[in-house]
């Protein structure tokens, strides 16, 4: 058996593509995620602050004011003239829709005939935005940033007139106040909030690197056709299953380490080298212990992928059918992960013992430090079961000859 799995695993490190699925894929994927979705944030935010935005007002002569704010404010918005929308009308609507659909406006400003600046008179005033608020485009609150300064003098005016003080003013305001106390800690925040997500990511890198090999040792054999000059080996069968299931595996518990090592890593480059505010705070919280503990979680788990991926390259009749099995696999992997994202689902109960979401759960309560430690017991112990009845699969599976020979 141990000299199976020497074999298999110098084998496996000659290989390149074995190498970047294991090793590199690992190393610089999180980095790339996080850089790649900053850096296109930012762009996008920032193109959406400083573009300039084509407007139209409907009821100018209501509002000079606010009318002359934007016309100053010529850096940012561009007037543009329209025809046939002097009254608030049904048909005036569907022609300020169209206007911004087909991008001649970005968002059109309609004043009542009824605004005033004394607000103690006239009342509140509604004045309507049109705009296409689908996308990153910022229109409401580049808006609201002109219309809030005449509000505030409006208001401000208001309580002058009616000789209110400051605490008064605050009152008459909001006259009940909510004052929220978070009981929850700056760990638990960001842990319910990132924790959820990185089992996606880790379980999907896992399985990726034992794929490749687990291609390798069933099918790929089958095509070179060495499969059967190991089977009259005077071997048992059973250690060649042994052998060709833990390559795969330490292939799988390499990756899960790069995995988990490589997201301590880059969170302390982050959080020294570039001073990112979240991950300098997460960082701090999460200690050396739960990188450990979700490293040996993944240990069974990494074994049941490894006896799925071995029993279905034993099955297929080729390296191309085997990846085809496989990649379907993925489907199957993300499901669980997807059930500890939803709301209401707790590492509690009968969860403690669902296999992959009670893992995916734990990540996520190690992130957020609120893990319940008896709950490893029942974690391990489901996903050891089932890895051990998978890999008693596939023994049984490589000892029928026309499962091997198909």
């Amino acid at each position: 058996m141990w000299l199976i799995f020497k074999k298999e695993f110098k084998e496996l490190l000659r290989d390149r593509k074995t190498i970047i699925f294991m090793i590199l894929l690992p190393l610089l994927l999180f980095p790339a995620i996080f850089g790649v979705g900053i850096f296109f944030m930012s762009n996008a935010a920032e193109k959406a602050e400083n573009e300039i935005l084509k407007y139209a007002i409907v009821g100018e002569a209501y509002a000079p004011d606010i009318v002359e704010s934007f016309s100053q404010a010529s850096d940012k918005f561009e007037q543009v003239a329209i025809d046939g929308a002097d009254t608030d009308t049904a048909t005036d609507k569907e022609g300020y829709a169209t206007l911004i659909k087909n991008e001649t406006l970005d968002f059109v400003l309609v004043i009542p005939e009824t605004f005033n600046p004394d607000i103690l008179t006239s009342g509140q005033h509604k004045i309507e935005l049109y705009l296409n608020d689908a996308g990153l485009n910022k229109v409401y609150g580049r808006v609201a940033e002109i219309i809030d300064v005449y509000m505030d003098e409006y208001q401000l005016s208001a309580f002058t007139q009616l000789g209110l003080n400051e605490s008064q003013q605050e009152a008459l305001l909001k006259p009940i106040s909510i004052e929220k106390q978070n009981i929850a800690d700056d760990r638990e925040v960001w842990g319910e909030r990132i924790g959820g997500f990185l089992p996606y990511f880790i379980f999907i890198l896992c399985l990726q690197g034992a794929m490749a090999p687990a291609a390798d040792l069933g099918a790929g054999e089958k095509e070179r056709g060495t499969l059967e000059t190991l089977l009259i080996s005077p071997m048992d069968r059973y250690k060649l299953v042994l052998g060709k299931f833990f390559t795969v595996s330490a292939a799988g518990i390499i990756t899960a380490l790069i995995t988990v090592s490589s997201m301590a890593l880059w969170g302390i480059v982050l959080s020294q080298g570039m001073a990112i505010e979240f991950v300098v705070e997460v960082m701090s919280m999460i200690g050396i212990v739960d990188f450990v503990l979700i490293f040996l979680m993944l240990v069974p788990v990494v074994a049941v992928f490894a006896a799925i991926l071995l029993s279905l390259s034993i099955y297929a009749r080729s390296f191309k059918e085997a990846q085809s099995y496989m990649g379907s696999l993925i489907m199957v992997v993300i499901f669980p992960v997807l059930i500890a994202m939803m709301p209401g689902v707790e590492l509690k109960g009968a969860w403690v013992w669902v296999p992959l979401t009670n893992v995916a759960l734990a990540m996520k309560e190690l992130f957020k430090g609120t893990m319940d430690y008896f709950a490893l017991f029942g974690i391990f112990t489901s996903t050891a079961v089932i890895a051990i009845g998978l890999i008693m699969f596939c023994i049984h599976w490589f000892n029928k000859e026309k499962v091997l020979f198909r």
